[in-house]
């Protein structure tokens, strides 16, 4: 039976590169340098001149030219990928002069922290309310072979995953939730980063990159609905605010009855209680302060 599916990706997996210390191939160098002159210079004073001094200047000037073509510099927080026609052989992260064979190619890559702000992006949250997010994200290359050789573009790559990315973390979550049962982009900012770095590293490693921090940098409705989302959220506020209202009332209400009926103050019937009711609710509900009226008669 033959087996048919998907070939798995052939990733790309950094090694050390077999290099030299710079400072080591430049000594070298010099004793060259210093040989071929001192050939050079006794060969042209003397009366007859001896062949192999010549076969020694040419020597070391052959040698000294391959050994300066293999000099490089490597930065604090970079990289080099080294290659022999095409053909990776290992990446050298050693900072300072270093030398390699001159035919062998490097490459060099940044590995220090970069920070990135996206474009704001229109999305549509759990409840299919069109939205604009941003965000921040700090990444850096932590494998460069895959980062060069894996991904067309290693920073153009980055910057597309960082707006899928938070176009499914916008998806996945309601904007606000007024009753704050749910997980939502505006209220709980700390978990929706924790996801969206979650999702982000997932998606950058085909590439070898790590993300150390992100966040939203800009929740807000699009334009199109601002203004109907303003006004709603005014209007659950009121009703949040009338509800608390109502039902602080109440329980003024029903400890003022319990009360006046446990202390004997006054024996009210159903009819006056509904009114004393009715009275307690008006005035704790109202919007507007009451004016009192004062009974100078009997309660009846």
């Amino acid at each position: 039976m033959v087996e048919t599916g998907t070939p798995a990706l052939n990733r790309s997996r950094e090694t050390r590169a077999a290099t030299q210390s710079g400072y080591l191939m430049l000594f070298i160098w010099l004793l060259l340098l210093g040989a071929a002159a001192w050939a050079g210079i006794t060969n042209a004073n003397a009366e007859y001149m001896v062949a192999w001094k010549w076969i020694v200047v040419v020597a070391s000037a052959v040698i000294g030219l391959l050994i300066l073509c293999g000099f490089y510099l490597i930065n604090p927080n970079e990289a080099a990928a080294i290659q022999l026609f095409g053909a990776y052989k290992g990446t050298d992260r050693e900072e300072g002069l270093r030398w390699v064979l001159p035919w062998l190619t490097r490459k060099k890559i940044a590995v220090r922290a970069n920070n990135v702000i996206s474009d704001k992006i229109k999305v549509n949250d759990l409840r299919g309310n069109p939205i604009e997010m941003a965000a921040q994200v700090v990444w850096r290359v932590t494998d460069t072979a895959q980062a060069l050789f894996d991904v067309d573009d290693y920073k153009e790559f980055v910057m597309a995953q960082i707006e899928a990315a938070v176009r499914s973390i916008g998806s996945r979550y309601p904007y606000d939730d007024i009753e704050h049962q749910e997980v939502t982009l505006r209220g709980n900012h700390d978990e929706v980063g924790v996801e969206l770095r979650k999702a982000l590293i997932e998606r950058l490693s085909v590439a070898g990159i790590t993300v150390d921090e992100c966040g939203l940098t800009h929740l807000a409705y699009a334009q199109e609905i601002a203004g109907a989302m303003l006004r709603r959220q005014q209007a659950e506020a009121v009703i949040a605010a009338r509800k608390k209202l109502v039902e602080g009332a109440v329980t003024m209400v029903e400890m003022a009855l319990t009360q006046l009926s446990e202390k004997g103050v006054v024996d009210l019937d159903d009819e006056r209680k509904a009114v004393m009711v009715s009275n307690l609710m008006v005035v704790l509900c109202g919007e507007r302060d009451t004016q009192p009226v004062v009974n100078a008669g009997s309660l009846y």
